[in-house]
């Protein structure tokens, strides 16, 4: 079982190699009991955030994480990966400012890399 830690680790490794911009990730423990972590990035085109999302399903898959859902990969504008203990927001980069989900979780920590 891939722990919460190695699987945001991941997740960021992903958004990452299909050019992510503005990764940010938030530590919600003892915050939320929706999900340990929230990673939030975004691509500036529907292309990219579909690519984006896909290679974090891809990784997260291989390393025998569960897939809880996929939300929103038709339209590609806001796309939500649950992995259960990390939950993936992906936006367009237009949707992102206007969303500002940061902002609702700003009681957060935000994870800073290794």
């Amino acid at each position: 079982m891939i722990q919460p830690e190695e699987l945001l680790e991941l997740v960021v490794d992903a958004a990452e190699d299909k050019k992510a911009m503005n990764l940010v990730a938030l530590n919600l423990k003892g915050i939320s009991l929706i999900a340990d972590y929230f990673m939030i990035c975004h691509g500036n085109s529907e292309t990219q955030v579909q690519a984006i999302a896909t290679e974090i399903r891809k990784r997260a898959e291989e390393k025998g994480a569960r897939l809880r859902g996929l939300e929103g990969m038709d339209t590609a504008r806001w796309v939500l990966v649950d992995l259960g203990d990390v939950v993936v927001h992906v936006f367009h980069r237009d949707d992102r400012e206007y969303y500002n989900i940061e902002r609702l979780w700003s009681d957060a920590k935000v994870v800073e890399r290794v």
